[in-house]
């Protein structure tokens, strides 16, 4: 008999059903799953999955199971992922790329034209493409988001109330998380007390970029130590855990990751702080490397790569053509057990011009753009249990007994097919129930494109 297409697939139309013939990595699993099935050479296992009352009830051996009246699923040897993490985005720029777009590509002109459209960010405003965003990213199959807010006097009460209003809303679908964010010297001042005040009433994040409040990334701020203490300080007094864009350039001279390590020590923070980009960390020398290495694995700090983005700005300039990948030294983290996550950033404003919030095409370029195949096994941990982990997204990224049945079902065998096609016939399951979900018409925001 021939395998089961997939649009031959019928879905289960009740509450307690089995998943039968799931290829899962194992990299994914809990409970000892990984044990019921030898993995094969892309660290994946072949199991059955029983559904129930919105969770995963069972975990077995394909075929080990033929309960009479339960409704079974044939996927043929499909995968199954958990439902997806986006740790690191900007819903609150995203879709502005139409009315406010970056002419040239490059960072620089990024900053300027979120800067010059952020009085465009009325309440509705922002609501209307953050929600957005959260449509996109739910029908995808991503269920917990982390984004970061521009945080500036001008404009982070009214954007921190948006995003309380908004992340209630969604609660249940997508459980969302905020960081602030701006410029690391703005928070010198009384400024800073009233946003970590926001932040905690909001049960956010302290975050910030470690750059001067006016310029690009460039050479280590002077005051760096006392800069980070006053930082530290604030998320200490208030509780907060601390989530910061870090030396997003190709300028080696940038290097402030080694000092967020050592205030994470100083500061009784090790294993509460996440960096991501940590672009120019690729562009030293390798003895440094290790030794900034050796220090994000002490004070256990978690880095988030953004791929897309960062091969989209990094090594611009017009009429040249890129001499490298924009992205940090993701393999050599990974040795050290480092944790390393891959998120989506911003999707089409100026600092990217593309993108859909689907974290499963951020994986599929991820493994491309920093070369994590060879073997594939693990990678998917990446988008899903590793981001879930650190980022304290409780029962997300892991197929395990009592868990909530969160999952996407793949049309491929393997993680080669996951990775070679865009799965965007993927099969989304929130609680049990197929999703019905779609991404949202660009159409609803052309009104709203042409602001000014």
């Amino acid at each position: 008999m021939p395998p089961i297409r997939f649009a031959d697939i019928s879905w289960p139309s009740t509450g307690r059903y089995w998943l039968a013939s799931a290829h899962v990595p194992a990299c994914l699993t809990e409970g000892g799953a990984a044990a019921l099935a030898p993995a094969d050479a892309e660290g994946v296992v072949a199991v059955d999955l029983m559904v129930a009352d919105g969770k995963i009830a069972r975990i077995v051996p394909p075929a080990a199971a033929r309960e009479e009246g339960i409704e079974r699923v044939d996927l043929g040897g499909r995968q199954v992922w958990p439902t997806l993490i986006d740790i690191h985005t900007h819903l609150d720029k995203g879709h502005t790329v139409a009315r406010s777009p970056n002419p040239d590509g490059t960072f620089a002109n990024a900053r300027l034209a979120a800067a010059a459209d952020r009085p465009n960010w009325t309440a509705a405003d922002l609501r209307r493409r953050m929600e957005f965003g959260l449509r996109c990213a739910y029908a995808h199959g991503v269920t917990g988001i982390r984004t970061h807010i521009d945080t500036y006097p001008d404009n982070f009460e009214r954007s921190w109330a948006v995003l309380r209003e908004v992340r209630d809303e969604w609660r249940g679908r997508v459980d969302l998380q905020a960081v602030a964010l701006c410029p690391i010297p703005l928070f010198a001042d009384t400024f800073g007390d009233q946003v970590a005040a926001v932040v905690a009433q909001s049960a956010g994040l302290m975050g910030g970029v470690t750059r001067a409040a006016i310029g690009n990334h460039g050479a280590t701020l002077d005051h760096i130590d006392v800069l980070l203490d006053r930082l530290f300080a604030l998320a200490a007094r208030h509780g907060l855990d601390v989530d910061l864009h870090v030396d997003e350039t190709h300028d080696p001279t940038s290097a402030t990751l080694p000092f967020v390590a050592q205030a994470a020590l100083r500061h009784g923070y090790k294993g509460r702080v996440v960096c991501g980009h940590c672009c120019s960390l690729a562009m030293q020398p390798d003895d440094v490397i290790d030794r900034t290495l050796d220090l994000l694995a002490e004070a256990e700090v978690a880095i988030v790569t953004l791929p897309t983005v960062n091969m989209y700005l990094q090594d611009r300039t017009a009429g040249r053509t890129p001499r490298w990948r924009g992205v940090t030294v993701v393999q050599e983290m990974l040795r050290r057990g480092i944790r390393v996550a891959a998120a989506g950033d911003n999707c089409r404003d100026s600092f990217y011009a593309y993108g859909d919030h689907d974290v499963l095409d951020t994986f599929r370029q991820a493994v491309r753009i920093a070369h994590l195949d060879h073997p594939l096994a693990g990678t998917p941990a990446i988008v899903t249990a590793t981001p879930a982990r650190f980022g304290n997204f409780a029962g997300h990224g892991r197929i395990a007994t009592g868990a909530p049945a969160r999952l996407i079902v793949l049309n491929a065998r393997t993680l080669n097919e996951v990775v070679s096609r865009p799965q965007s016939d993927r099969v989304v399951i929130d609680r049990g129930a197929r999703l019905a979900a779609q991404p949202p018409e660009y159409s609803e925001l052309w009104e709203t494109e042409g602001a000014v």
